[in-house]
């Protein structure tokens, strides 16, 4: 073994797969709900998301490819309290890279079913 420990959710295996997962758990929170930042990593956390720094990273870092991509909006937003913040939402391209992402997402929770299967054996 290389010194990591695999059963750390942390392991090198796991980070990089979830780091994209987080595009369409983005896109699915966004769905019909505008939100900033702060508030879309506490509602990550239902989807499995910790709200760690590297998450809070990858966060920032993918609404920024998807606003780049055409997939979400943002706009600067007075807030009662505190500095203003920015406020994403989806766009009709992104409800279509959603439903995308729920198809891939289906086919491929029978290979990982299978998967696992295999392994357990």
């Amino acid at each position: 073994m290389d010194g990591h420990d695999a059963r750390k959710p942390n392991a090198p295996c796991v980070q990089g797969r979830m780091a994209k997962f987080m595009e369409p758990c983005l896109l699915l929170l966004l769905r019909g709900q505008r939100s900033h930042g702060y508030e879309l990593m506490e509602r990550l956390g239902d989807l499995g998301f910790e709200g760690t720094s590297s998450d809070m990273a990858t966060l920032y870092r993918t609404l920024r490819q998807l606003e780049d991509d055409g997939m979400v909006l943002s706009e600067w937003e007075e807030g009662s309290q505190g500095p203003k913040k920015r406020v994403y939402e989806l766009t009709e391209d992104g409800l279509i890279l959603l439903e995308n992402w729920a198809l891939v997402i289906k086919e491929n929770r029978d290979r990982l079913a299978r998967f696992l299967v295999k392994y357990e054996q």
